[in-house]
């Protein structure tokens, strides 16, 4: 419903002549509320002088507001937005009858302006006889609308609101009673946003020392140029109403802002939100921002999901968008479920954008320049020797000396020492575990290119990554080693390295890994598989038939059951031999 105020624009909207021949006294009528019943609430009346009233205090018969009628609130005023002054801030002027959200800037001032020129007019006309105030209401729009207007309850707007929750959530973003305005963001998008000092400090320690602290600030209008608009008015939804109001464009900036004003409940739901919303395509975006804004259970999910699609991931467009330290952080992880010369690919992609953003030629040099550190953190010992020649090795960013590391590495034994990791990634999580089926340690067990071999199976499915094997009797020495796991009766490779390992002379074992997680089926048998070209080793003696292994934090048990593998295994058996470590994932 229209105000009072509406319907006094109606009337500015007369001809010039009608006002010449004595029409001020149909204003005078309209805002004429001296006799007029309970505020908001009196019911419509034909009388020029008995017109109902509204929007916070009544107006006697010269057409001046009353401020003692119903507006006791010492704070009510035009910097407070009480009474029926505040009625004419939050309505449109009269050159522009469009409505405009409260608390934007350029209000109404030309309305209120208008306004006090209009009664003064009708004051000066105020001894014109009852039968020319009532020749004066003809001109006034006719239709019900224009009695019914007056009811909106602007002042008694409390007993409209049953709790203290709807009673504040009136507030939100409302002159009424604002005591405070915030000018939020810059340049042409500052908005001019009203607030109430009490409601922020009640919800914000920030706002509490901003207002009430040592140091408390007394100026009514502070700018928030860091802070967006629609974040800052999420914000005050939420102080005012519990409300939550975010979405996809604004979770970001509403968490800076939550974080920004101390409002953790807040905080909260911008990361549930998100959590909610998370996934391969905005992983990094995501991640790069949980880094940013110091959130390590969000930082911790997006790794998970990246993880667990790493190349999906890697090819959303933002992840060329993310800082170095960002890419430092997932590169240097071992639980990636990608082959190392895709994550290669990926980081000279990265490169290509990060050397644009640094206003740099994309040349080889400048983009091994760019990737700094990150460089090492790529496992070029991990790719086949066919991966690295076609890629890395002709891409220029890596030096002559180090392509002709990584190629002997590849190729001769033993393998001479690169500045690359060399570790695999294992894209599982959780603990690795092993177990090892021997209890006694002898030597010596020799090697003639003959392959030693154990039969096993499990009770529950598992990820096999790598063997534990012996090393020479005789001091510091290199190994060449390929292991395997077979499936027994389909007689298939499942997984294979052909690698190399150094020892050290003791009768530790060494660990040798697959390049990829080996998945175990349960009560399935397969072949644990090892040639080893060396000297003579180690090897275990007494050994078991069922080893079993109990999870600590959750007592999952793992059981191995090991059987003698058909054919010839170098003297590998279930009592003695090589092979004496299994490790894994559950």
């Amino acid at each position: 419903m229209r105000c009072c105020v509406c319907l006094f624009q109606q009337s500015l909207q007369c001809s010039p002549s009608k006002m010449a021949a004595g029409e001020s006294n149909s204003r005078s009528s309209c805002l004429n509320l001296s006799n007029s019943g309970p505020l908001g609430n009196a019911p419509p009346s034909n009388s020029a002088h008995s017109s109902p009233a509204s929007n916070g205090g009544s107006m006697g018969a010269s057409g001046g507001i009353n401020r003692s009628a119903g507006n006791s609130n010492p704070q009510s005023g035009p910097e407070n937005g009480g009474g029926a002054e505040s009625a004419v801030r939050s309505t449109p002027s009269a050159q522009n009858p469009s409505r405009q959200p409260v608390g934007q800037s350029g209000a109404t001032s030309g309305a209120a302006s208008n306004m006090t020129a209009a009664t003064s007019s009708s004051s000066s006309s105020s001894s014109a006889s009852t039968a020319d105030a009532s020749a004066a209401v003809p001109s006034l729009p006719s239709s019900p609308a224009s009695v019914l207007v007056y009811r909106e309850p602007v002042y008694n707007w409390q007993a409209t609101k049953s709790t203290v929750k709807e009673r504040f959530a009136f507030l939100f973003n409302n002159e009424v009673l604002s005591d405070v305005h915030f000018l939020v963001g810059k340049g042409m998008g500052v908005q001019r946003i009203p607030a109430h000092r009490f409601a922020l400090a009640v919800g914000s320690a920030v706002f509490d020392a901003m207002f009430n602290g040592g140091m408390a600030t007394t100026s009514t209008e502070i700018e928030l140029p860091d802070v967006e608009p629609a974040a800052f008015l999420a914000l005050l939804k939420f102080l005012y109403s519990d409300e939550v109001q975010i979405g996809p464009e604004t979770v970001m900036t509403t968490l800076y802002t939550a974080k920004k004003y101390a409002v953790p409940a807040l905080e909260a739901h911008c990361v549930e939100f998100l959590k909610k919303n998370l996934r391969a395509d905005n992983a990094f975006m995501l991640l790069t921002q949980a880094r940013l804004f110091d959130e390590p259970q969000l930082a911790s999910l997006c790794l998970e999901n990246i993880d667990k699609n790493t190349a999906d991931a890697l090819a959303a467009e933002g992840f060329t968008d993310i800082d170095l330290d960002t890419l430092m952080a997932v590169l240097e992880r071992d639980t990636l479920g990608v082959r190392e010369v895709r994550l290669f690919v990926a980081a000279v992609r990265w490169a290509d954008a990060e050397a644009q953003r640094q206003q740099l030629q994309p040349t080889p040099e400048n983009k091994r320049r760019v990737l700094g550190k990150a460089l090492s953190l790529i496992r070029f010992p991990l790719m086949t020797i066919e991966e690295f020649a076609a890629g890395p090795a002709q891409s220029g960013i890596l030096t002559d000396r180090e392509v002709v590391s990584l190629f002997l590495h590849f190729t001769v034994n033993p393998k001479p020492h690169v500045e690359f990791i060399d570790r695999p990634r294992c894209c599982l999580r959780g603990k690795e575990c092993s177990i090892t089926r021997f209890s006694q340690v002898e030597s010596r067990w020799g090697y003639s290119g003959t392959s030693d071999r154990i039969r096993f199976s499990v009770n529950r499915r598992i990820f096999v990554v790598g063997f534990g094997l012996y090393g020479s009797i005789h001091g510091p020495t290199d190994y060449q080693v390929n292991i395997q796991i077979i499936h027994t009766d389909s007689n298939t490779v499942l997984g294979q390295n052909d690698t190399g390992f150094s020892c050290d002379g003791t009768a530790s074992t060494f660990r040798v890994m697959f390049k990829e997680p080996v998945e175990i089926l349960p009560s399935v048998n397969y072949i644990a598989c090892a040639t080893l070209k060396g000297p003579d080793s180690h090897y275990g003696t007494k050994g078991m038939r069922k080893v079993t292994h109990e999870a600590p934090a959750t007592g999952t048990k793992t059981c191995f059951t090991f059987c003698y593998a058909a054919g010839n295994n170098n003297g590998t058996s279930v009592e003695d031999g090589q092979i004496p470590e299994v490790i894994f994932y559950t």
